[in-house]
């Protein structure tokens, strides 16, 4: 899109938030970015400046600039037809499906969305989810590449507007389990160190625990069982989703996760483990209430890659406890 646009909030986005709408149409567009527009009224609603917190009404009239790559980088999803290989493999993830949603069992290794060197990615395969009549199923949350488990897609833009505000919320419990190098001390507690954003001298950015502009970041562990004092399976369950939370915050208390480089350098590896240069990561269950009323838990298996170094280090993954 390289002219300013006019679009009108649809009957099934009343109430969203404007940075959630921005989310919903332009999935490729930076957070920062969005800010930044905002500021300086490039983005206007029925003429007048807003806020990403405003809440939309239908049928207001949203000014949008020229988006340029940010664009160009959103749109292909839509376009591309799903080959029927990709479309049995994304089917093959899925986990629980209803009238309302999709929840799929998220492979290590495969990004949510796509970029400039993304080709393939879950966004992308959305498509083949559809039922008839409810258009292209959307997510609801993202995972990083390199973190396996629980991902929610929504049937329908009102769907995702509800699940959104849920997570916003704080009313989704997450529990996640990590392999990490060392025992944490004690066995279980609460990691409060808020995060900010810091580029590394190389201009690569990177999260540090930064206690004076750091924004609040909070996570609850319990060590669920450790070999000797060479490792440890946690269970995690963040009350914030800062980016890289759980991975600063394992890094932070001197238990960095198995496989994760970026924040525990050589401290991250294991000698002799098989796999110990893959994150060891898995989002693991996701407790909500559903839309439709009541309350849901999803619960996704180990991938066989993290499953190999639980049996290897005798842990019992299917301990029901902790399920």
């Amino acid at each position: 899109m390289s002219q300013v646009e006019t679009r009108h909030v649809g009957a099934n986005e009343s109430d969203i938030r404007v940075d959630r709408w921005f989310r919903r149409h332009f999935p490729a567009l930076k957070h920062g970015r969005l800010e930044k527009m905002l500021r300086t009224g490039q983005i206007r609603v029925d003429g007048g400046r807003v806020k990403a917190s405003t809440r939309l009404m239908e049928g207001q009239a949203i000014r949008i600039p020229p988006m340029q790559d940010t664009d160009r980088a959103a749109r292909p999803a839509e376009r591309t037809e799903v080959s029927a290989e990709d479309a049995a493999w994304i089917k093959s993830l899925v986990l629980y499906s209803d009238d309302d949603m999709i929840a799929l069992n998220k492979p290590p290794g495969i990004a949510v969305q796509g970029g400039r060197k993304v080709a393939r990615h879950i966004d992308g395969l959305l498509g083949a989810l559809a039922n008839e009549g409810d258009g292209r199923p959307k997510l609801v949350h993202r995972l990083d590449r390199d973190t396996s488990g629980v991902l929610l897609i929504a049937r329908r833009a009102d769907v995702a507007a509800r699940l959104g505000e849920i997570f916003h919320s704080r009313n989704a419990q997450k529990t996640y389990w990590a392999l990490v190098v060392g025992v944490p001390r004690p066995r279980e507690g609460m990691i409060n160190a808020p995060l900010a954003k810091q580029a590394d001298h190389q201009g690569r950015e990177k999260m540090v625990v930064d206690l004076e502009e750091g924004k609040s970041a909070t996570t609850d562990y319990e060590v669920v069982e450790n070999a000797a004092r060479r490792a440890a399976w946690l269970a995690l369950h963040p009350h914030t989703g800062r980016t890289h939370q759980l991975r600063v915050h394992c890094a932070a208390i001197g238990t960095p996760i198995l496989g994760d480089g970026k924040y525990g350098g050589s401290e991250s590896r294991l000698d002799g483990v098989p796999g110990s240069d893959k994150l060891h990561l898995h989002a693991r269950a996701i407790t909500f209430p559903q839309p439709s009323g009541g309350e849901l838990t999803i619960t996704a298996p180990l991938p066989k890659e993290m499953r190999k170094t639980w049996e290897f280090l005798g842990f019992d993954p299917s301990m029901k406890e902790f399920n």
